[in-house]
This record gives structure tokens, sequence and C-alpha cells, in this order.
């Protein structure tokens, strides 16, 4: 197992949240989970996946897929869900950014820098 990739523990929470394949099991679904993670942990372009995880253009599509989908975040609910079913859920460990940006609408005949002569 290569340095980042899930352990067999780790495999075993996530799977059962992963989505069949239209006709049944998806092959090498773990080395497919293992590349998207790759590419963000890393942040390279999709297309400089290293080939040991296949065609970048098969693992993309994998990703897009799923976060179509909503795959990732139905994922992290269910574990969330199973840990805190466990008493495994510590909230002291959450952490919310508060730097947030919001957006309003801009009206451009409202602003004296935009007002027309």
């Amino acid at each position: 197992m290569a340095r980042g990739e899930l352990t067999d523990e780790e495999w075993s929470l996530i799977e059962p949240h992963l989505p069949l394949g239209e006709r049944g099991p998806i092959p090498d679904l773990r080395l497919q989970f293992n590349a998207v993670m790759w590419r963000f942990r890393a942040g390279s372009p999709w297309r400089d996946l290293p080939a040991e995880y296949g065609p970048w253009p098969t693992v993309y599509d994998r990703f897009r897929s799923w976060a179509m989908a909503g795959v990732f975040e139905q994922s992290m609910q269910g574990m969330i869900a199973e840990a805190a079913a466990r008493g495994q859920v510590d909230l002291d460990l959450v952490s919310v950014d508060s730097a947030t940006c919001g957006s309003a609408a801009f009206n451009p005949s409202e602003d004296p820098k935009f007002a027309q002569a």
C-alpha cells in the first residue's frame, strides 16, 4: 500500500457507502477511490494521475459521476451517523472556520461609480 492510500479498516468504513455500478460491483473501486484521493491530496491536474491508478479519464469520469450524484456528501453523513451510533463522535474536535464570503445582488444604477453621466 502506497503512502496515503486507504487501509483495510478505512476502506471497510467507506465501501458500503459507495454506489454499485449499473451492472453490479465496479472492478477496482478501491483503486479508483484512492486515485481520487491522490489527485486532491497532490493538487495536480487529472492528466498527471500516476499510471498505477489507471487511465485518468476513467478515474475522472468516476469522480464526476460520484460528485454529481452527491456520493461524497452521503458517504460523510453515513459515516458520521455510524460513528455517532457507536458513541465515537467527539464534537470537541469540530472546527468551524468563521471566515466566509457573502454575496449580494449588484445593481450598477445604485453605485455612483457606475452612474451614467
